[in-house]
This record gives C-alpha cells, structure tokens and sequence, in this order.
C-alpha cells in the first residue's frame, strides 16, 4: 500500500516535471533548449515524456486546425490578393530592373566621376596634411636660412639671436623630423662658427686702429685746438656773442645698433673713411672716424654664450700690447716736430678709442684699468720726451714742441686724464728752452757785433730819427735841435741789441703761454732768463769784442758809449716786461734785472781794455826811439817819433769827447803816465853806461814836448798843471841837484845798478 502510494507519488512528481520541461522549451529560444533535453534524457522517464510531448504536440495541432478553420475563408482572400500582388509585383520588378539597367548606364559616368572625386579628395586631404606640416617646417628652414645669410654677410649677434630663436621656439615643434635632427646637431658648431668669426672681426678691428691711431689721434687734437681757438676768440670778443656750433659731447654714442643691417654697421674694419677736410671746415668727432660695432657685436655674442670674461680679459690683454707699442717712440723723434705730432697723435688715439669703450660699454674696460694703463702710458711719454728734448738745439723747435705737448695735454685733459704732470715737466723743458734760447742769441749778439761798423749812428732825414728812436729808447734834445745831417752818439748795435734783448723776452713769454701759470710766475721766468741773457750771453759776447786782438781805440770807445746807454735803457726793459705781465716791479719777490751791472762791467772792461791799448800804443811809438847817447850834437826839437806820438793822442782823446768825463781824464792820465814811466825806463836802461850832454838835451826836448802836450788840455776836465804831474819825475830827474852828479857817475862809466841806486834815494828824498 505504501509502496503503490510512494509510486503514485513519483508519478506526480515526475508528470509535474515534464510539464515544466513542455513549459520551457515552449517559451525558450531553440538555441538555448539543449541543456533541458539533455536532463530529459538523463533521466528514466524519456518514455513518458515523449508521449507527454505527443499529446502537447497534438493538442497545438487541434488549435491550430480550428483556428484556421476559423480564418480559412480570410486566408483564401488573402492568397487571392497576394496572387495578384505577385503579378504586379513582377511588373514592379520588371520596371525596377529596367529602371536600374538604366540608371547603372547613366550613371556609370558618374561613378567615374565620383572615383576620380574620392581620388581628388584623397590628394586634397593628403595635401592639406602635407601644407600643415610644411607650415610646420617652412619657419624652422626659413630661420636657418636666415641664420645663413647673417653668417654671411657677418651679422654674427642677430645670427646668434636667430640661433636662439631657432633652436628654443622653431626646432621643437618638429623635432621628430630627421633634417631637424641635423639641424640640432650643427647648432653647437655653429655657435663655435660664430664665436670664431666674431673673434677674428675683433683682431681685424684691434689690428685696424692700431694702425689707424695717429689718425684718431690727429681729428682729437684738431677738436682740442679748434676748441681752444674759439675759446681764446671769446676772451678776445667777450660782447660778442658766440656763434659757434655747440660741441659734440666726447662720450656721443655712435647710431650703430648691433643689428642693424646697414653696411655701415657690418663693415670689417673698424676705421671709416674720411676725406681731408679743409682748415675752415668742421672737424669731424674722433670717434666718428671709428666704426666700434665688431667690439659689441663680439662682447654681446661671447655675454650670450656665456664667455664675458673670456673676452674682457682677452679685450684688456691686447689693448695693453698695443699701448706699449704706442708708448714706444721711434729714436729719431727728436730730429722734427713730426716725429712728436705722430708720437702724440698715436698716444691720444689710442686713449680715446679706450675712453669711448669705457662709456659705451658696461664693464669691458673700467676706470682702474683705464687709470692704469694712463699712469703707465704718463710715465713712459714723460721719460721719452726728457730723453729725446735733451737733443733739441732748436728753440723754435722746442717752442713747437712745448706747443704741441700743450695741445696734446689738454686734448687728453677733455677725457678725464690727470695731465699734471705733463705741466710739470713743461717748467723741465722751460730751463732747457731757455738754454737753448741763449746759445741763439749768443750768436744774434756775436752777428750784431761782428758786424757793427761802431761808428755813430748818421740822420740824415727826420724819418729815419725817429725810426731809430722807436727802435731804442733815447731822448737828447740837444741832438733834436740840430740840423740834419747829424749823428746819434751810439752805432747801430746798440737799438739791434736792444730790440733782440726784447725778442728774447717775447720769446720767452711765448713758452709760458697755455702753462696755467700765475703772472708772478711768469714774470719770475721772463726776469730769470733775461738776466741769463744779460749776465751770461750778452756780457760774453762784449767780453770777446773787447778782449779781440785787432780792436782799435775807435771801437773801444763806442764799446763804452754804447754800454752807457744801453744801460740807460734797462729800465725801459723793467717797464717792457711789467706791460706784459702786469707784474709791479714793486711786487714782493720780483726780480730784479741785472742789466747795469752787466754793461757796467763791460764798459769798466772797455775801459781797461783801452788803457792797455793806449800803453801798447804808447809802446810801439817808443819802440821806434832811437836815442844816440854819445852824440855830441844838441838838438833843438822833439825826437820824430815823439812829436807823432803826441799826434796820435791827440787825435785819440779827441775820440773821447762823448765819453763820461772820468772816463777819458782816467785814459790822459793812465796814457801820461804810462809814457813818463817809459821815458824813464829808457834812460835808465842797463845798456846806458853813458851819455853826453847832447842826448840829455835831446832827451829834455822831448820831456818838454810832453809836458807840454799835458799843458794843452787834451781831455777837458782837468784842474790846472794836473797832467802834467805825471812827468814831474822826469823833470825832476832832469833838472834837480842830482843831475850833475849823475852826469859825473854817466862820465865815470859806473854801473848801472849804482845809478838805479841814486835815483831810488833821490825819489825818496824827494
């Protein structure tokens, strides 16, 4: 019973189970039922379920038999219609076919043109990509290309800035292509290229204005002294007003930027050309003469590549060879002005093309450097021109040179550099211009002496009385009462040597110009070396004219005259040079002019001179004596010798009538007695042993003649019976009471030495 129940149970369950497995391949995609066969087949009741499937199977088949026998008469209708829908259909079709046939043949054409406009779009689209690209690549080639003209035409900074430019904004965007790739490769080496060519533009411009330096030198110079010209003019003119240009400033900064790509600006050198400009034409600024954009392209480039100092201290390195070639003069400097104008032009040149870069540049050069180089370049000029000046012999030479040192200084003052010691060693060279100014006039002076005729100067004309007298300083208004012809009582050395006196102090004056001296100074300098002249020169060139072998009598007294009034005249010079250096001779300090004592010597040496001239004279007259002791014959007149020697006095102490006073009554007594000591030395001669009467009397008439030539008055002056004191000892000798008593020694032939004897005693009886 149990048994039938738990079958009965199984049946259930497995009747359930087929129902859902009905249920599911009813409602499951066909695709998807195998897993619930499968699980049929797997179990035991297949059987059963195929013959649950067959009664599922024909209950749809009942439904759908009653179904369509429900809708048959609609389906018959329906099969009706699509009979008769085929049949249009087939028209449709036909047309459809029909219609294509025709549309494939027209529009085949049109395919064509189609595929030829896909091909045409291909090429446009791939065109399209080609431009971008190329858009892409053309900035990057037109940059190198760029690059390459500026490297050709030696435009080596924007070169460098196109680099750049090329190598941070362009390359990148296209760096995946290979000629990029190249193009990067090669920018180091063409940073190096133009590092190079830069470099090499900076020793063709260093090279340049080494060369070039005199020239630079030269325009400098030539601003300075215009400069100074006009600014002497407006000293001169100062109510004038000025209508002058205004001067370029030294620092002007040229146009040159370093890009610019004028030719100008890309030129190698670093010297313009200049034509010569004329005397009344402006003279162009120094540093127009100079084209300095090779220096900063080369300073910008090697800033940018980072390699300054590298080029500061190369920049400094040559400079400073190149200034010591400038600072060494060639060893015949000293033979013309020319070798010192090039000297000096070489040196400022090179000081203003420094100075220049000093402030157009930031830091190539600085003011220590420049300080340095100048200290050296000061030190080594001022050297040279001691060394080389000491062979000057010229004073217009060194007055050249003083001039252009001047110049040179000042010119060189206007940029800044320290120029006092150049100043100083000016006053150095004023001792030497002064040494070799007095060797000049010695031979002036020794000319004007050589060739004066000394005799006084004749007027024939009123013109040429006063042209003397603007000549030399001389008033006699005795002389201008006089008629014409007449006569100056000095020769024509005397307004000669005083307008050459005044030469040399213009001379001088000359030198202490543009020396930024004081009026003392300079009238210190002028009194100094005038004294020179007048101590030194002037005095030894009379000297020899008095102490020459043929000098007469004649000239002699001149000598005296002339020194007389040129020694009225130094007070003339006092005023002379008190005009030109507005100095008061009153003035603390001031120096006094030797002149007096320089013509007082010299006339006191004439005067001695001539004393010694009237001795010798006096001796060749006696020379010609010729006394016969042992004549017995008495004479009645002078000896002939005598009587000519007394002519000659005569007419030379008629010379001394413009001689001062003392003077020429010094020259009668000196002569007087000179011949009186003569006398007496040929009486008492060691020869004498004897004489008669005769010769004694002889010897009184000529003794006589001289007392009486005395008695004359040959030289006015004189108080009475003076003169004639001179030959009171051979009148003595003559006529006293030791005359017989020498007669009786004469007589007895005693020595000599016993009648030396008597006559001591009786002189000093006497």
């Amino acid at each position: 019973m149990e048994r039938g129940k738990m079958a009965e149970a199984e049946s259930l369950e497995t009747a359930a189970e087929h129902e859902r497995i009905l249920r599911e391949i009813e409602s499951t995609d066909t695709a998807c039922i195998g897993p619930t066969l499968r699980s049929v087949y797997d179990g035991e009741e297949h059987g059963r379920f195929m013959e649950k499937l067959e009664t599922r199977i024909r209950n749809h088949d009942r439904e759908i038999e009653k179904m369509c026998n429900f809708h048959y008469q609609g389906f018959v209708d329906s099969i009706t219609e699509l009979l008769k829908v085929r049949g249009e259909a087939q028209k449709l079709k036909n047309q459809v076919t029909d219609t294509n046939r025709k549309l494939q043949h027209e529009g085949k054409e049109l395919v064509i043109a189609m595929e030829e406009l896909k091909h045409c779009r291909l090429q446009q689209r791939n065109i399209s990509a080609t431009v971008d690209k190329l858009m892409l690549c053309l900035p990057v080639l037109e940059m190198y290309s760029k690059l390459r003209d500026q490297m050709k035409t030696k435009r080596h900074y924007p070169a460098l800035k196109t680099l750049e430019h090329l190598e941070h904004t362009y390359l990148p965007q296209v760096s995946h292509y290979r000629f990029c790739k190249v193009m990067v490769d090669n920018i180091p080496k063409l940073r190096e290229e133009i590092k190079d060519v830069s470099m090499s533009d900076l020793k063709d411009f260093l090279e340049s204005i080494r060369k070039h330096s005199d020239k630079i030198g030269e325009t400098a110079m030539k601003q300075a002294q215009q400069q100074r010209n006009l600014d002497n003019i407006i000293l001169q003119q100062p109510r004038i007003g000025s209508k002058r240009k205004p001067k370029k400033d030294a620092y002007t900064i040229f146009d040159t930027e370093i890009g610019s790509t004028s030719p100008k600006s890309e030129q190698d050198s670093g010297i313009l050309d200049v034509e010569d400009e004329e005397d009344d034409e402006e003279v162009p600024g120094a540093q127009d003469l100079v084209d300095f954009s090779p220096v900063y392209r080369c300073l910008h480039i090697y800033s940018v590549l980072g390699a300054r100092e590298t080029f500061e201290n190369y920049y400094r390195k040559q400079r400073r060879k190149q200034a010591r070639l400038v600072l060494q003069p060639p060893s015949n400097m000293h033979e013309t002005l020319d070798g010192y104008r090039k000297y000096f032009n070489q040196i400022v040149g090179f000081f203003v093309v420094e100075d220049h870069i000093l402030h157009t540049t930031q830091g190539l050069v600085n003011r220590a450097y420049i300080d340095e180089l100048w200290e050296m370049a000061l030190s080594k000029t001022i050297a040279a021109l001691r060394t080389h000046s000491s062979y000057c012999s010229d004073p217009n030479l060194v007055l050249d040179l003083k001039n252009l040192i001047v110049l040179f200084a000042d010119t060189l003052q206007v940029y800044g550099f320290p120029v006092n010691q150049l100043f100083d060693m000016l006053l150095e060279i004023r001792d030497q211009y002064s040494e070799t100014l007095l060797k000049k006039w010695s031979g002036i002076f020794r000319n004007i002496l050589d060739s004066d005729n000394y005799s006084p100067i004749p007027v024939t004309s009123e013109e040429i009385y006063k042209k003397v007298v603007g000549q030399f300083p001389f008033q006699d208004t005795e002389l201008e009462k006089q008629p014409f012809p007449k006569k100056f009582p000095f020769s024509e050395f005397v307004p000669k040597v005083y307008n050459q006196i005044k030469e040399f102090i213009y001379a001088c004056l000359k030198f202490s110009e543009d020396l930024h001296l004081s009026s003392t100074e300079v009238d210190d300098m002028i009194r100094k070396s005038t004294n020179l002249l007048l101590t030194r020169t002037l005095s030894s060139s009379l000297q020899n004219v008095i102490k020459r072998k043929n000098i007469g009598l004649t000239e002699l007294v001149q000598i005296i005259i002339n020194t007389t009034h040129l020694e009225k005249s130094c007070k003339y010079l006092e005023e002379f040079i008190t005009n030109i250096t507005n100095v008061l001779p009153e003035t603390v300090h001031t120096t006094k002019l030797y002149g007096t004592t320089t013509f007082k010597d010299a006339r006191h040496a004439a005067e001695e001179e001539i004393y010694t001239n009237l001795n010798q004279k006096i001796d060749q007259f006696l020379q010609l004596a010729d006394y016969d002791w042992m004549t017995g014959d008495l004479g009645n007149k002078a000896s002939d010798y005598l009587v000519d020697l007394i002519a000659f006095l005569r007419s030379t102490f008629a010379v001394f009538t413009h001689l001062p006073g003392k003077v020429a009554q010094t020259a009668c007594m000196s002569a007087c007695k000179h011949l009186a000591t003569s006398l007496m030395q040929l009486l008492l001669e060691a020869e004498v042993r004897q004489l008669t009467l005769g010769a004694l009397q002889q010897f009184n008439l000529d003794v006589r003649e001289c007392e009486q030539f005395a008695r004359s008055g040959p030289v006015p002056g004189f108080q009475e019976d003076t003169l004639q004191l001179a030959f009171i000892d051979l009148r003595q000798l003559l006529h006293g009471p030791l005359f017989y008593v020498l007669y009786l020694l004469i007589k007895c032939c005693l020595l000599q030495a016993t009648l030396k004897h008597f006559t001591f005693l009786f002189f000093h009886s006497l």
